[in-house]
């Protein structure tokens, strides 16, 4: 069977020509959706998803009317061939039913791949970067460690709890969290 996937990122947006191409290609069931690509939860494809069965195929416009990026492309695609399910993308002239189809599919995939490594690289030498001129990752402590250590005393001089968050305008979680790394950190010793 032929399912054909229509979608529009808002409503004011129309899916005609999207469902005349999906008709003109033979369709004999068209799913619209009215949603971001954005989204990855998008129910009406997950719908569609679960309709899909070995030896289907899956019709789409054009590859953004799939999925915004890449990898959610990618991901989609190998679903389909674990499934047994063709991909035909009309306008991007892109059928995985064919050899050169799956040849081009493939070639997106690495390109992808290549993509998300060099992204990867980037962070992990930013880090690396920051790390060498004695910066670290994370938000800064509302406290310093002698106003932690001033709460700790009062806790162990039997102060409320209460008492120390008044103090020190220090929340409730806060204060806990501050309790817990100062046991792990006598702990330790």
């Amino acid at each position: 069977m032929k399912f054909g996937y229509a979608r529009t990122s808002t409503k004011k947006q129309s899916l005609d020509s999207q469902l005349d191409a999906l008709e003109r290609y033979g369709c004999d069931e068209i799913i619209m959706e009215q949603q971001s690509g954005a989204k990855t939860e998008r129910k009406e494809l997950n719908t569609l998803l679960g309709k899909l069965r070995k030896g289907d195929t899956l019709v789409v416009y054009k590859l953004d009317r799939l999925g915004r990026t890449m990898k959610q492309l990618v991901d989609l695609v190998s679903i389909f061939n674990e499934k047994d399910i063709e991909f035909v993308s009309i306008k991007d002239s892109i059928d995985t039913s064919t050899t050169t189809g799956r040849f081009m599919f493939h070639v997106f995939g690495a390109v992808a791949e290549m993509e998300r490594e060099v992204i990867n690289e980037r962070v992990k030498s930013g880090v690396e970067s920051a790390k060498a001129r004695g910066r670290s990752g994370g938000r800064k402590k509302a406290h310093t460690k002698e106003q932690i250590e001033g709460m700790i005393e009062m806790l162990e001089n039997g102060h409320t709890k209460k008492a120390v968050q008044d103090m020190f305008e220090v929340s409730r979680t806060t204060l806990y969290r501050y309790i817990d790394e100062y046991a792990k950190r006598d702990t330790a010793r």
